[in-house]
């Protein structure tokens, strides 16, 4: 249970641009008893989401936003390694940022909190194009293709890439996920551009693929997805 005052104590430091009281806030939360991956779900995420919506409604300003943003993160990869560990799932997930995503905050820590469940993380961030990651994700094979957006601006070129592995269709019985302000604030938006999982939240994007999917592996399907898979690569390389 989060102590009433903690996520206003946290956000207060954060657009201060205070590093040191912001980690004691953390660390209290910490020795009251509130597991690492609760702090994440409970105190991290939230208060991201807020930073975002004080963004948009221009009640902090930029340099707020960059502070309050670059501590949070530097938070994150402390409590990384504090993060209990379920037993291996057997699944790969890949998470990735939309193109000129600048907010991957999000998708760090949907990595962090899969690779907790016990998934097989590859956590591309941002920076890349539609093509690196295509191309990469046709190597790698994974069970989930995770794409994190905030912007509106991005919309046009995730539908790109969906349905540019529509069309390559190497991986057929790979899923899509979307998740971020983009496609929060924007209802149906993930269907409409070819996408087959919605996730909210980080917490949601665990348990939605986690009904989506049987633990396990069938040899027949990955015969058939190597097959694919070079002709795949034949295709892009042309």
């Amino acid at each position: 249970m989060i102590k009433e005052g903690t996520l206003e104590r946290y956000l207060d430091n954060l657009l201060k641009g205070d590093r040191k009281n912001s980690r004691v806030v953390i660390e209290e939360t910490l020795q009251s008893g509130v597991p690492a991956n609760s702090v994440y779900v409970d105190v991290i995420w939230p208060i991201m989401v807020e930073i975002e919506h004080l963004v948009r409604a221009d009640r902090i300003n930029t340099m707020q936003e960059h502070l309050a943003t670059r501590i949070n993160r530097t938070i994150v990869d402390q409590l990384q390694n504090k993060l209990p560990r379920k037993p291996i799932r057997n699944k790969k997930i890949v998470i990735c940022c939309a193109h000129n995503e600048l907010q991957e905050l999000g998708a760090q820590i949907m990595a962090d909190l899969f690779d907790s469940d016990g998934w097989e993380v590859k956590f591309l961030g941002s920076g890349l194009t539609n093509q690196d990651i295509l191309a990469f994700t046709h190597d790698y094979a994974p069970d989930i293709l995770l794409i994190y957006g905030t912007a509106p601006k991005q919309a046009p070129d995730v539908r790109r890439l969906i349905d540019t592995i529509r069309e390559i269709n190497a991986w057929p019985s790979m899923r899509i996920m979307v998740s971020g302000g983009l496609f929060n604030r924007a209802e149906g938006l993930w269907e409409e551009i070819g996408a087959d999982l919605f996730a909210a939240t980080a917490l949601e994007a665990i348990q939605v693929a986690t009904k989506d999917y049987k633990l396990g592996s069938e040899p027949s399907l990955m015969d058939k997805r190597k097959k694919k898979h070079r002709r795949a690569v034949n295709q892009i390389s042309k």
